[in-house]
């Protein structure tokens, strides 16, 4: 069982950040009755999935992502989704306060409980860690005896080496298949892996289950 939030607020770059890593979790609280905010900085546009044949042209596929967007954010029961507008790939190229007066904006009209996001320096793309320190850049200028909680993806390969085990494990086995439908709404990009894992999930593969099973985060730790 969650820890019942007040508001929930979920920051990411791309359109499927979400559904590999957190739906589970974004499921589980809209299901406590949790008011879930999903702030998506970009539509993916830059994907390099494009299809064999291709399904889409670079200038169809911000529709085509949008749409699949909307699709997983209904899936795992969403029913505020901010589609922010900025470019894919260039959001390491955007002015740090033009990041962090979005994130500060949202936290100062939803005063969230908890955020969701990004680890900076344990996101490997630059997108996801350009977002994690607009997250923690916001999160700094709030009193600590004020300050939501955040809750972060880390997965760079010296992740356990350098912060240790995750601080949080939300068991996810109750929304195994809200968890699958938001990876199947974003089928441009994630079909071949929606193959493997629905075959592992039969076999009960050990590697496949562990999507399905847990999502797991680490607590941010601010410097004094």
């Amino acid at each position: 069982m969650l820890e019942k939030e007040t508001q929930v607020l979920v920051i990411f770059p791309h359109p499927d950040d979400e559904a590999f890593g957190v739906s589970g979790t974004i499921a589980s609280h809209r299901k406590q009755g949790t008011p879930v905010t999903y702030a998506c900085l970009t539509l993916g546009e830059m994907g390099r999935n494009l299809g064999k044949p291709p399904f889409a042209t670079r200038e169809s596929l911000p529709d085509i992502r949008r749409n699949e967007l909307q699709k997983a954010a209904k899936a795992m029961g969403i029913n505020d989704l901010r589609m922010m507008g900025l470019r894919d790939k260039t959001l390491e190229f955007e002015d740090d306060e033009k990041l962090t007066r979005i994130v500060r904006d949202l936290i100062n009209e939803l005063n969230p409980s908890l955020i969701i996001s990004f680890y900076p320096g344990y996101a490997v793309h630059p997108d996801h860690e350009a977002t994690a320190r607009a997250v923690v850049r916001a999160l700094q200028e709030i009193d600590p005896s004020n300050r939501p909680k955040l809750h972060a993806l880390a997965f760079a390969r010296d992740t356990e080496e350098n912060l240790g085990e995750p601080d949080v494990v939300n068991d996810i086995r109750d929304v195994q298949e809200e968890k699958l439908n938001a990876m199947r709404a974003h089928i441009s990009q994630t079909a071949r892996m929606l193959e493997m894992l629905d075959e592992g999930i039969k076999t009960n593969d050990p590697e496949a289950m562990k999507w399905v099973t847990n999502e797991r985060f680490y607590t941010y730790e601010w410097e004094a």
